[in-house]
């Protein structure tokens, strides 16, 4: 049978509901017995914002297992398709499964309608993602992404945050989300400039990492000596585009300049 002889909408997960439900992802498998919540890892923190040539979004490369480190080098920025990003916080697992599928998605509906999504679209299919996860959530395994885009209508970077029941809002500057948020917040509070460039934009987004860094230790901060540095993307006009450990490296130096200079 084909897709469309029995299930034609355009969500990829509702067709594996209809066609093939033994292939949607079930999170049933991360728990040993029901309620009961096996060690998993957790990323931590995670921002967006907007500069003048769109948004970019970054996040530490820490993981951690209660008191444990589970990684230091893991990714939590991903693009989901040509123009958006994902930043995920929360329970590891479950939130890669998220971010994998929400690309697929994405893609599955460009197919069928023969054009892709609205960035507003891309936001609300997360959104109803994020709701089927509650009861996940409610035991324990809460995904709490961010979502950043170029709009290609509006020509601009729009930055997106969500709640565990699904709701999103749009934020008109920045967010931060995991362990480190409010610090990586009051950070960006200070040193959010409004249609910044690309350059000032990356030094903004790896100060307040490495302020939250400082302050909570579930945030990784950089690694000099292992060369682990805050994974950075941007979207703009142009697609998505990851920033060279180099480029992070940077500005990471200035960062560490500005402060010493602020003490003398």
């Amino acid at each position: 049978m084909h897709f469309w002889d029995g299930y034609r909408g355009t969500s990829f997960t509702e067709l594996l509901e209809a066609e093939h439900p033994q292939l949607k992802p079930n999170l049933r498998h991360w728990f040993a017995e029901p309620g009961q919540l096996p060690p998993t890892a957790s990323g931590t923190t995670c921002l967006a914002l907007r500069f003048a040539g769109g948004a970019l979004v970054a996040g530490d490369r820490l993981a951690t297992m209660g008191n444990q480190v589970a990684s230091r080098r893991i990714e939590k920025v991903f693009a989901t398709d040509d123009y958006s990003l994902m930043a995920i916080a929360g329970a590891a697992g479950p939130a890669m499964e998220m971010a994998r599928l929400i690309g697929i998605q994405f893609e599955h509906r460009e197919k069928i309608e023969g054009a892709p999504l609205e960035l507003e679209g891309k936001a609300n299919t997360l959104a109803q993602l994020i709701r089927q996860n509650l009861p996940a959530a409610m035991q324990g395994l809460a995904v709490l992404p961010l979502f950043a885009g170029y709009d290609r209508r509006r020509r601009t970077g729009r930055v997106w945050k969500y709640e565990i029941t699904g709701g999103r809002y749009e934020e008109s500057e920045f967010e931060c989300v995991g362990s480190g948020a409010i610090f990586a917040r009051e950070s960006l509070k200070v040193s959010f400039r409004e249609n910044a460039q690309r350059a000032d934009a990356l030094r903004m987004a790896v100060q307040a990492l490495t302020d939250a860094a400082d302050e909570d230790r579930g945030t990784g901060g950089v690694d000099d000596e292992r060369g682990i540095y805050p994974n950075v993307k941007f979207c703009t006009a142009e697609g998505v585009e990851s920033a060279p450990d180099e480029e992070v490296a940077g500005a990471w130096r200035e960062v560490l300049v500005a402060r010493r200079r602020r003490r003398e």
